[in-house]
């Protein structure tokens, strides 16, 4: 049986991962019904596209060589009902009762004897809408992969699955070996010594950049507690970009400036004090390429002040614009903030023994990890159902409290946040300071006679 040996970016979120920090990616997505679609019908139509999903059917298992590395394996016992589950919430609020059932079972760890995945179908009343729960395991994919993996459920990418499928006579490709062509062991020796020397640039600055006085007190600094709490947030993707067009900068340079204007805001709501130093945030790069593996996390970060001790929120914006130009000038692979670059140059043992001394070190480098995640532009659909929002979720570092992650679909921006469930129990109201930064920077932007559209 062909094998992948984890890339050493995977092997580190793999071994970062305890029952209190599950290191798994989530995504939630709302459908509208249709006629016909019931729940055993959607339940069937998810167990049958995720089996088809050859990344799906893969686990981890030990490997002799190298000491310490673990591979990607096919599961020859895969039965995705073990996958596949359908849960209920209470009669009321609907997306109220996703959000709190959705936040219980991201809290739990995905079982390593099993390909790490889970998908969840959310229901209500009958006839009503329904939620599916996605969870991936960091090590299986980083968030552009995952969208790739996920989209396959959808009735638009699925068809064009199986009719390529059929097209080469459903033949398997088997995942690519870990013994190298011995063509290409010169190539990746060059190739190495450059990468080692772009890492001890990036571990010379994140020495220089980590804190011994830390942010201060606060909710995102609480020890971690295991728990998981959600809430969502929708902006206009269309005033998203008439704030862009106005301001200058990028989409992503106005959804970071809301953070820390909501940031600011939520504070305020909690009688606390604003911090002497603005907190900092991880800012996810991608770094692959297209045509590139499929598989395995290719990964960078910036690092960002978040500008929550400026009380306007035109001068936030523009002060995120500046720290994000400048991050961009000096390259993903430049910088504390690419800290996932050193993962790459280490040998398997030392991610299995250096895990928890890793995993403490985060907090040293930023409070807040917020990042956005690219998803298709077409509509999509499942069994008929309307995708109506897709609210992407990060998993939270050792001595993190807070992850926002953000998509754009339909028109409408998606916020999903993921907390630590003692430290914000008031998440919610987090949730609404984004929804309300939102609507000032756009109304200072836009004029007084111009709303946000809700």
């Amino acid at each position: 049986m062909s094998t992948e040996l984890l890339a050493p970016l995977d092997l580190a979120f793999w071994h970062l991962e305890s029952d209190a920090h599950p290191m798994h990616l989530g995504a939630l997505a709302v459908f509208a019904p249709a006629p016909g679609a019931g729940p055993e019908r959607i339940l069937d139509l998810l167990g049958t596209r995720a089996a088809a999903i050859p990344r799906l059917r893969m686990g981890v298992r030990d490997v002799l060589l190298p000491v310490g590395g673990k591979a990607w394996t096919v599961d020859k016992d895969f039965d995705v009902h073990r996958h596949v589950e359908r849960v209920v919430v209470a009669d009321g609020d609907f997306m109220a009762g996703v959000t709190r059932l959705a936040g219980e079972l991201m809290e739990r760890p995905l079982g390593r004897g099993l390909p790490p995945w889970r998908m969840y179908l959310i229901c209500g009343g009958d006839g009503g809408p329904f939620a599916v729960l996605v969870k991936l395991h960091h090590a299986l994919a980083d968030g552009m992969r995952a969208v790739a993996i996920g989209a396959g459920i959808f009735d638009e990418i699925a068809a064009v699955t199986s009719a390529r499928a059929t097209a080469r006579g459903r033949t398997a490709v088997p995942p690519r070996s870990w013994l190298p062509d011995p063509r290409e062991i010169a190539g990746m020796a060059l190739g190495r010594i450059g990468e080692v020397g772009r890492a001890l640039g990036v571990g010379a600055s994140v020495v220089r950049a980590g804190r011994l006085d830390l942010w201060g007190p606060s909710a995102l600094t609480a020890p971690s507690s295991g728990t998981r709490r959600l809430a969502t947030a929708d902006l206009d993707a269309g005033d998203l970009q008439r704030i862009r067009r106005a301001e200058g900068g990028t989409a992503n340079d106005v959804l970071l400036a809301v953070v820390a204007g909501a940031l600011r805001r939520w504070m305020a709501e909690r009688g606390e004090s604003l911090p002497a130093a603005d907190p900092r945030a991880l800012v996810p790069v991608s770094r692959r390429r297209p045509g590139g593996a499929a598989s395995g996390n290719r990964l960078s970060a910036y690092l960002l002040g978040l500008p929550v001790t400026s009380a306007d929120p035109r001068s936030r914006l523009r002060a995120v614009r500046t720290a994000m130009d400048r991050n961009k000038a000096a390259g993903p692979l430049k910088g504390a903030g690419a800290v996932a670059v050193l993962a790459d140059q280490l040998p398997p043992l030392a991610h299995r023994f250096g895990a928890p001394l890793a995993a403490n070190a985060a907090r040293m480098l930023f409070d807040v990890l917020v990042t956005s995640v690219p998803l298709p532009r077409s509509a999509l659909s499942l069994g008929g159902c309307p995708l109506t929002a897709l609210y992407p979720m990060a998993p939270l570092a050792r001595g993190q409290s807070l992850a926002v992650a953000l998509s754009t679909y339909g028109g409408r921006v998606h916020v999903g946040l993921v907390a630590d469930g003692k430290a914000l129990p008031d998440l919610d109201r987090l949730a609404a300071a984004v929804e309300d930064e939102f609507t000032e920077l756009y109304a200072l932007v836009a004029g007084p006679d111009r709303t946000p559209v809700s």
